[in-house]
Parts: structure tokens; C-alpha cells; sequence
């Protein structure tokens, strides 16, 4: 195994102390492999964002992934422009991340590409001229009252007919059907190695810093933004990714 491997993540595996998620070194090292076995469909959903992103993208425009972890999204995107011309930012707020980032960025590039990486707050960052971005579970992560503010900014800065990709945890309305599919799920964490304890410490340390809301919000919200355009395209349980269309 090398240096930039993730290795199993076995952070929740004991009994550890009360405190919130958070995106640090010791979660960099494990991402990979947690984000594989804790989000149903990611494989799929990562593919299908650089198919979405080449079909597309405008020339001489910008590709933003925003919340970008360790560039899942980014170099997906990547390996399906091969030799030709594209601008890709990914955007995120971890310096642990953005390091593993940086560590893998150069073996996924191809001649003709430049990807730039920003250690900020996605809501700090300037968007212009973008024909792609991604929120690939990121929205879900910021205080309810900022997401508004950010979906806004997007799509100001979005050329005619581009497209905003959003993955997120959600939750449906139906309190009988969200406690069957939270069920579910957990099954399904449970059948990629997760005990029991890890699944409920990984809850416990995720409440106050992972807020998901239904389908219908993240629809008004991009409505009320002006995209013109929405759907779901995948989901599994209670995870699902959108498109909007500008």
C-alpha cells in the first residue's frame, strides 16, 4: 500500500469520545474507503458526474467542484476529457483534504487540462463563467440559512443552459417510509463491515453537522434561484443526486 492509499476506516470501530464529524487528517486518510462503504451508489453517481460534466461543458468556461474532498468528482471529470482543453476549480475548506488532493491530482491529468485547487470556504469562492458545478454531498453540510445564499451565487454565475450537480443525504415526508429507508441503509453499512456501534457513533457525530432536507426543498430552492430545469437522476435509500439546468 502506498503512501496515498486510503486505508479502512475503522474511526468509529471503539468506543471514542462525543464531539462532531469533522473533516481533518484522520478522516482524509480513511475518505476513501468510508465514502465507498457508507454512501450507497457513489461509484455510479462519481462516474455519472463526469459524464454529465463532458456533455455539458462550454468551451473556454469553468468546471467547479465545490466541496470537492478528495477530488472523487474532480478526477472523474478528468478522465473523461482525456487530450482536450477544459478549467476545472475544486474548492474545499479542509486542509487535509485538499493535501490528498494534491497528492493524486497529478497522476488523473492529461495534456490540455489544468485543475486548480483552493483551500477556502465555498462560500467565499468567486464563480464566473461556469458551464459545470458540482455539490457533491457539500450542500448538506452548511447552516440551513446559508444555502440559499450559495445556490444564488451559483447560478449568477452560471452561463445559459449550464448545469449544477447536487448529491445529497435526504429525507422524504412519509415519517413510515424515511424510518424504513434509514433501515435500510443501515443494512446496508452493516453489509460493508460496519458494526453497529460504528454506525451509531458515525450518526451521533454527524447530527449537529449534516442537515438533509426532502427533494421538494432542494426543487424550491433551485426554482426560486431561476434554474429552470430539475430532476433526480439517481437515488438509493436516502441518498439522491439532482440536476439543474440553467
Amino acid at each position: 500500500m502506498n503512501e496515498n492509499t486510503s486505508k479502512r476506516d475503522d474511526i468509529y470501530a471503539k468506543i471514542v469520545a462525543s464531539g462532531d464529524f469533522v473533516f481533518d487528517e484522520t478522516t482524509a486518510n480513511v475518505f476513501e474507503d468510508m465514502i465507498k462503504r457508507s454512501v450507497p451508489g457513489y461509484s455510479t453517481i462519481i462516474s455519472m458526474i463526469g459524464v454529465l460534466a463532458k456533455r455539458y461543458y462550454q468551451s473556454e468556461s469553468n468546471i467547479y467542484d465545490l466541496g470537492c474532498s478528495i477530488g472523487g468528482a474532480t478526477f472523474s471529470i478528468c478522465s473523461k476529457f482525456q487530450n482536450e482543453e477544459f478549467s476545472l476549480i475544486a474548492v474545499d475548506n479542509s486542509p487535509a483534504m485538499i493535501k490528498r488532493m494534491e497528492e493524486k491530482k497529478n497522476n488523473f491529468l492529461r495534456h490540455g487540462g489544468r485543475v486548480e485547487t483552493r483551500c477556502e470556504n465555498i462560500q467565499n469562492t468567486l464563480i464566473k463563467n461556469a458551464s459545470v458545478i458540482v455539490l457533491n454531498f457539500t450542500l448538506q453540510f452548511l447552516p440551513m440559512s446559508n444555502r440559499l445564499d450559495l445556490i444564488n451565487k451559483i447560478y449568477a454565475g452560471m452561463r445559459p443552459n449550464g448545469i449544477l450537480i447536487i448529491s445529497e443525504k435526504i429525507v422524504v415526508p412519509d415519517s413510515t417510509l424515511n424510518t424504513l429507508l434509514i433501515n435500510m441503509y443501515h443494512q446496508f453499512k452493516q453489509s460493508n463491515g460496519y458494526s453497529k456501534l460504528e454506525i451509531s457513533q458515525k450518526r451521533a457525530a454527524l447530527e449537529n453537522v449534516l442537515t438533509p432536507e426532502t427533494i421538494d426543498a432542494h426543487r424550491c430552492r433551485l426554482v426560486s434561484a431561476g434554474f429552470g430545469s430539475f430532476d433526480v437522476w439517481f437515488q438509493c435509500f436516502n441518498f439522491a443526486s439532482m440536476i439543474a439546468i440553467k
